[in-house]
């Protein structure tokens, strides 16, 4: 073999070549090697989801390059693709433009990416991240060739990233056999080791009813080839208040226990959905938990909670049918009565209505008075109707009501037996509410006939007052206008309550928003606006201290220090200079375009130093005299702003209650006051929940809070703040205990590695 020619190089891709550990001159066979893949292109697979990760050694990763780009098809790129020994291969002449392809990439290659990419690969040896997925998943183009069981990666040379391809080229040229990589297969299936491929599907599937999220599911192997099933994932804990939350299973049995449990639930809650919803929660650990109820439902307990299901269902079934038979026989009553009624009200509308016939003729009336003489008239009785015995059929299908404490001791019940148990309640329910219907229609019969018949015995004893003689029946039958028969009473409908809209913060929050802001342009003082401002930055606290007149001279030294210090840290110059402010509040440039969402506007932002009138010559008194004209004119502002319509407010505090006294923020989107509060101290978190009706006091951190509208161009709405202020010391409340729940969150949202929290949240309302 001809000795190979050495290469001079740029001193920048020297340096870069010497930090990989390799030499162009002489490279490892390891590297160069290489084994035919015979890859299979799957069909239908994702390439931007992964369903394994797992760590790989090195040495078993082939690498290809390939003049394509990451986001063009799999086909293209495998079919390009070119084992990485052409690539460093100057001596060939076909090979010479992929040389200068890898120097190209190799110039390109930062240094300190791949030193990123290697802390990464550290922190993943010690710990998977709760969401398994990892900010350099996609940079991994690592594919597996089952026909000849290899890995390889496909490096697309026209990247701009190359990173990862780098980093694993640098542990190959390392001299260490036990080399790993944490990273995604790309459109590998799942191993089917411990669930199947519809085992798979149904667990998300069965997971969007409970949680109503997809769910990511991973296969995920450590450095000894153990296999875990990592089910990632958010679910709502209250209202639509949402939680990260993740299920490990280890093994086979965990496997199928969950796979059983879920399956079992939602079977429950898709076919008697009117007796079972199951709800979710996270434990102190990130762990999904599913809950009926109260009771926490678990593999081990589901026999003894279908057995339990089983007898409530008896139960139920045992009083419907008891209630069920005493309104069929009241309801035979009422159609006994409602009989009676009948034949009664036709014998009266019968002499009516020969009475309105007969009056046309002179002889019809003479006929009349004395076939309807009280003399001659003859009081009929209506014979009594006999209230027959309602025979109710046994309660149960086929057998006879059974002995519950009997058929519950020592006996186990599958899902099918309470499901058909569930449904002869439902149908035994169903027959109780119609029969319930039929009764309150008979009532209402019943009651209109009753007023027809005194109606038509009011009519009838008008005409017996003018049949004491032949000649006064004779003059008031002669009668030009007549009493019609009066009807029954119309059907009266109970009491509807009007139903009121309910506030939905993602449907309501930016037409709410728009309107309060309109409210408060046209009401509030620039003052006014200005010290609500003030409230929603660091001063806050110190305002409530002066409110509540518990504040201290050290306090307020404190305070102006802190912001003196940051003054000088906002400011350009190192000094901040005393003199006469000629700019007054104009301390930007107005003509300047900014955007607020998508919208354009020249308005200048407020700054609370201005408004505070803090300086380098401020002294103590004079900024707790600002400060306390502040509160004031926040006070004065209360009052004056009530809300637009009927709103829900919510207030997370760490393990405290809420101080009444207090300036309250509360938030109208739970979910960000949550988590907010979540990354502070504590593992106790109350929610307080407040309702406010249309026309309560209420100021809102609007657009016109954080800017000022010299220019009449600032957009309508909340665009900054999800965040009202509420004097709840003038609303009357009756807070209650509610329900508690878990709420696991990232610490950092923007970093993988970052420690979940998961706080206890008790809601009041």
């Amino acid at each position: 073999m001809p000795k190979k020619k050495k290469t001079n190089l740029e001193p920048e891709i020297e340096q870069k070549l010497q930090y990989i550990g390799l030499s162009l001159d002489k490279v490892p066979e390891k590297v160069l090697e290489y084994e035919p893949l015979n890859y299979r292109i799957p069909r239908g697979y994702d390439e931007t989801k992964y369903k394994q990760y797992r760590y790989i050694p090195v040495n078993k990763i082939q690498i290809l390059l390939s003049p394509t780009n990451r986001l063009d098809d799999l086909e293209e790129r495998y079919k390009k693709a070119r084992p990485l020994a052409q690539y460093l291969n100057n001596q060939e002449e076909d090979n010479i433009l992929k040389y200068a392809v890898f120097l190209n990439m190799l110039k390109q290659m930062s240094i300190e990416d791949v030193e990123k990419i290697e802390e990464e690969q550290k922190s993943l040896a010690k710990e998977i991240p709760f969401k398994v997925k990892f900010e350099g998943s996609y940079l991994w183009q690592i594919y597996y060739a089952e026909a000849t069981g290899k890995y390889f990666m496909i490096v697309p040379t026209s990247d701009s990233d190359y990173s990862a391809f780098f980093y694993l080229l640098k542990k190959k040229l390392e001299d260490k056999n036990n080399n790993m990589i944490y990273v995604p297969v790309i459109g590998v299936e799942y191993s089917r080791r411990y669930l199947s491929k519809d085992a798979f599907e149904d667990i998300q599937n069965y997971l969007w009813l409970f949680t109503k999220e997809w769910p990511s599911i991973y296969e995920v192997y450590n450095d000894r080839d153990n296999l875990n099933i990592h089910i990632i994932g958010e679910t709502c804990v209250y209202g639509k208040i949402k939680s990260l939350y993740r299920v490990i299973l280890k093994n086979n049995v965990e496997a199928n226990h969950f796979y059983k449990i879920l399956k079992a639930m939602f079977i429950m809650q898709t076919e008697i959905p009117n007796y079972f919803e199951f709800t979710t929660d996270v434990n102190s650990k990130g762990i999904l938990e599913f809950y009926f109820k109260d009771r926490k439902i678990e593999y081990s307990e589901m026999p003894n909670f279908i057995k339990d299901q089983y007898t409530a269902s008896l139960n139920s079934k045992k009083e419907v049918l008891e209630e069920l038979d005493k309104d069929k026989k009241k309801l035979e009553e009422l159609k006994q009565i409602a009989a009676m009624q009948d034949i009664e009200y036709l014998e009266k509308e019968k002499q009516i209505s020969t009475f309105l016939e007969c009056k046309k003729t002179f002889f019809g009336k003479f006929k009349y008075y004395f076939k309807y003489s009280k003399k001659s008239k003859k009081a009929k009785e209506i014979p009594p109707v006999e209230i027959r015995k309602v025979e109710i059929p046994e309660p149960f299908l086929e057998n006879k009501t059974p002995n519950l404490q009997e058929k519950s001791v020592g006996k186990r019940y599958t899902i099918e037996e309470l499901i058909q148990s569930y449904k002869e309640l439902e149908e035994e329910e169903t027959k109780l509410k119609n029969t319930v219907m039929d009764i309150n229609a008979l009532k209402l019969k019943n009651k209109n006939m009753k007023k027809k018949i005194e109606n038509a015995t009011n009519f009838i004893e008008e005409i017996d007052k003018h049949k004491r003689s032949i000649f006064e029946f004779w003059k008031y039958s002669n009668k030009d206008e007549m009493s019609v028969l009066p009807e029954g009473e119309e059907e009266e409908v109970g009491a509807v309550k009007r139903i009121e809209k309910v506030f939905d913060y993602e449907e309501d929050f930016e037409n709410y928003g728009i309107e309060l802001d309109k409210i408060q342009r046209e009401i509030l003082t620039i003052d006014e606006k200005d010290s609500m401002y003030i409230a929603t930055t660091n001063v806050l606290n110190m305002l409530n201290r002066i409110k509540l007149n518990i504040v201290t001279p050290k306090d307020v030294e404190t305070l102006l220090k802190a912001l003196k210090k940051e003054l000088r840290e906002n400011e350009d110059d190192a000094e901040i200079d005393d003199e006469f402010d000629i700019f007054g509040g104009i301390s930007q440039d107005n003509t300047k375009i900014k955007k607020i969402g998508n919208k354009l506007h020249r308005e200048v932002e407020k700054d609370k130093f201005h408004i505070l009138e803090i300086t380098k010559m401020t002294r103590q008194i004079g900024f707790k005299l600002s400060l306390e004209q502040v509160v004031k004119n926040i006070k004065n502002a209360f009052g004056k702003v009530q809300s637009p319509e009927d709103v829900t407010v919510y207030k997370a505090i760490v393990g405290e209650k809420i101080d009444e006294n207090e300036f309250n923020l509360f938030n109208m989107n739970p979910e960000s006051e949550l988590k907010e509060v979540c990354t502070q101290e504590g593992n106790n978190i109350n929610l307080y929940k407040i309702s406010l009706k249309k026309g309560q006091d209420i100021l809102g951190f609007t657009n016109i809070i954080y800017y000022d509208n010299q220019n009449k161009t600032l957009p309508v709405g909340m665009d900054f703040s999800t965040k009202v202020m509420v004097d709840i010391s003038q609303i009357d409340l009756n807070i209650k205990k509610g329900k508690t729940f878990h709420m696991a969150i990232l610490e950092n949202k923007h970093d993988d590695f970052s420690k979940v929290l998961v706080k206890k949240v008790t809601v009041y309302e």
